[in-house]
């Protein structure tokens, strides 16, 4: 009998026990994203370079009759990564580094961190930095390519969202994959 009257107000005290509520975290949707496969884009443009078959490369609005600027939307990912060339030609290799280098500096106040990594394949001839830009940022990537005698490559990625660092991580982790391939298989003719 005891042990009944125990455990039967050891149940009424447990039932009555108020709960606080606990604040969930917010939540985003997930995205549930293909694979990687790439495929070769070359036009009459002095370069090629490996793209992701789930984005779309379309000419970009000509700057002083340069037909060789493109913008790469990004498909589901609600994005593009404009590229803008140029032929060297009489300009010093410097003022289109530092050129690329000032869009990086534009940024500095709202990234977290910058992370940036060197690329060199001396073997094609191509040479470049590629700039992770970390925190609430416009652009969250943008790297550089050149042979650095003729050729001069800049690339900057933009949402069309607002730069949630955290709601996006998994977005740019993907796209992360996606520009390094590229930038691993650009070739200049």
């Amino acid at each position: 009998m005891n042990q009944t009257l125990f455990l039967s107000c050891l149940f009424f005290m447990m039932a009555c026990k108020e709960e606080n509520p606990v604040p969930r975290p917010a939540s985003y949707l997930r995205l549930e994203l293909p694979d990687h496969s790439y495929t070769t884009y070359s036009d009459g443009c002095d370069y090629s370079f490996d793209v992701s078959e789930l984005y779309q490369v379309l000419p970009a609005p000509a700057e002083n009759g340069n037909e060789c600027h493109k913008r790469i939307e990004l498909g589901p990912l609600n994005g593009t990564a404009y590229i803008r060339y140029w032929n060297i030609g009489g300009e010093p290799l410097a003022f289109f580094v530092n050129s690329a280098n000032d869009e990086i500096d534009r940024h500095k106040l709202k990234a977290d961190n910058i992370a940036d990594e060197n690329i060199i394949r001396e073997s094609d001839r191509v040479f470049g930095t590629f700039f992770e830009l970390q925190g609430d940022v416009a652009t969250p990537f943008q790297f550089y390519l050149t042979d650095s005698i003729s050729h001069f490559l800049y690339c900057e990625v933009l949402f069309n969202s607002a730069p949630n660092y955290d709601s996006l991580r998994p977005t740019l982790q993907y796209v992360k994959k996606d520009l390094k391939h590229l930038t691993e298989t650009l070739q200049w003719k």
